[in-house]
């Protein structure tokens, strides 16, 4: 991967489809490490907040 200090998802299971992300610059950037084409996601920190907290909100079975 780039020059970036990325840090693997504690979710990660085995094998090597992982989640990675790296905060660089006032920017959050987001990676998989199974991805070929090494493609990076870049967003704000604010946005990767929202993101985590509607992941993280219980869910209703409706």
């Amino acid at each position: 991967m780039s020059s970036y200090q990325w840090q693997r998802s504690s979710y990660c299971g085995q094998g090597e489809s992982c989640l990675h992300v790296a905060a660089r610059h006032g920017a959050v950037h987001v990676t998989e490490s199974s991805d070929p084409t090494g493609a990076i996601v870049h967003t704000t920190p604010a946005a990767w907040a929202a993101l985590l907290r509607t992941v993280k909100e219980p869910r209703s079975d409706d």
